[in-house]
């Protein structure tokens, strides 16, 4: 009907559903739902009002409403072991912030990783609620190996006496020591908070171990790494959750959105069968022999190595390119990938020296090893057709030089590529 009733905006959607069908996502904030979620994220639970929480509504008939959101928190329950799950916030932000709200008060000191060393504008930033209203006190990573010093962490805490622990990251490829992180907090009398947005789908999958039996409070958006919804949970012990249900209903929002918990519901259930774990595990291996070919081809990985889906780039001191040029290379062979701080990078945060990918996507379309060895070749192929051009031009400088993409043997060069990365995409499309 969308196609007969508005031309403009269907023709707009089916070119953005052409694009990823046609490119192959690396981007590690974006991954593709089932039919079964956008099904259910559709339907007529879009029209029905459910202010507050089930057996406590405002509005009159929500029987199948309340049906419907304890099945999903029900179902969030057995996936991740936790003792109360709250399924209305909106999205990752205000689920954070309704986590402070419940058992933080302005100006309390938090003790958080450091914004340059991939946490989040949600936990910290000054231009943030989290970084207006709270004192936040920042530790670090070792700059050597670039992992979580945590004998400097409970230094730190034991310093600054923190009322809460945060442990989370956005781009940190490596695992958390939760049980330590546990033992620091005991010690300064410390909340302890994870936002397991980025691995909550290794947890779900039984790859890393669950923070839920050491961590209070769990935060974790439902998109991302976990095909659901866009939306989030908050996770915690049953001591907190009257404090956090005020939070979210009603100082931070009102309505929920059903028809989106009721997509939720269904990305649980599809979370709980045993092939979500093969999926899991197939995600990772397909990261760890992609990383392992890069550095075989002189690129830098942050730390080395990967023990989830991410993996760190470093770009310009490997091979003298910007993050723009390569993100616009791998653009125009059909590979997309998005920009990065790491840890004591030298270069500004909007113009870093690395770039993020991951495996979850591809992977999604059913994409392993065989197709890895592909796609690896291709993104290598293209930076170093980057960087020869570059020479060629004589800008090999700290610049971005966009004048390469003038060059018509460089833009004939990832044509090429271009191919092969359509080919890969025609076999496995995102849906049948």
């Amino acid at each position: 009907m969308l196609q007969t009733n508005d031309k403009i905006l269907f023709d707009l959607i089916q070119k953005e559903f052409n694009r990823q069908q046609t490119e192959i996502e690396l981007i590690a904030s974006e991954n593709y739902v089932s039919k079964d979620v956008l099904e259910a994220n559709w339907t007529i639970l879009t029209n029905k009002y459910s202010e507050w929480y089930p057996g406590k509504r405002y509005y009159a008939w929500q029987e199948f409403i309340d049906e419907i959101e304890n099945l999903a928190i029900s179902r969030a329950k057995e996936l991740f072991k936790a003792e109360y799950v709250n399924v209305q916030p909106l999205s990752g932000s205000p689920a954070n912030m309704a986590c402070y709200m419940a058992v933080l008060n302005p100006w309390d000191t938090v003790l958080w990783l450091s914004l340059d060393q991939w946490w989040h504008l949600s936990h910290g930033h000054p231009m943030n609620f989290s970084g207006l209203l709270y004192n936040m006190v920042p530790y670090f990573l070792d700059k050597e190996t670039e992992i979580i010093d945590m004998d400097e962490v409970e230094r730190i805490a034991t310093e600054t006496k923190p009322k809460m622990i945060l442990a989370w990251f956005s781009a940190y490829p490596r695992n958390l020591d939760w049980k330590r992180f546990r033992q620091i907090a005991d010690k300064v009398w410390a909340v302890l908070m994870a936002d397991i947005a980025h691995i909550a789908w290794l947890v779900a999958g039984w790859v890393l171990e669950n923070p839920i039996p050491y961590c209070d409070i769990v935060t974790t958006t439902t998109h991302k790494t976990l095909r659901w919804p866009r939306w989030a949970i908050i996770m915690s012990k049953e001591k907190y959750w009257p404090a956090i249900a005020r939070a979210v209903f009603p100082w931070i929002q009102w309505w929920p959105h059903e028809h989106t918990i009721a997509a939720k519901a269904v990305a649980f259930k599809e979370a709980l069968d045993p092939s979500f774990k093969v999926y899991v595990r197939q995600v990772v291996d397909n990261a760890r022999h992609f990383a392992q070919n890069l550095m075989k081809n002189w690129f830098k990985i942050v730390s080395n190595w990967t023990d989830n889906h991410l993996i760190l780039i470093d770009v310009f001191n490997s091979f003298w390119v910007t993050w723009q040029e390569a993100e616009k290379t791998l653009e125009l062979v059909g590979l997309s990938t998005n920009k990065n701080m790491i840890p004591y990078d030298e270069r500004k945060a909007l113009d870093p020296s690395w770039i993020r990918i991951w495996t979850r996507a591809l992977t999604t379309r059913g994409m392993c090893e065989k197709e890895i060895d592909i796609i690896w070749s291709v993104f290598y192929r293209s930076i170093k057709a980057l960087q020869e051009a570059k020479w060629y031009n004589s800008k090999v400088d700290d610049k971005s030089n966009l004048e390469v993409f003038e060059n018509k043997d460089f833009l004939d060069n990832l044509n090429i590529l271009k191919q092969e990365v359509l080919k890969l995409c025609e076999k496995f499309p995102i849906y049948k």
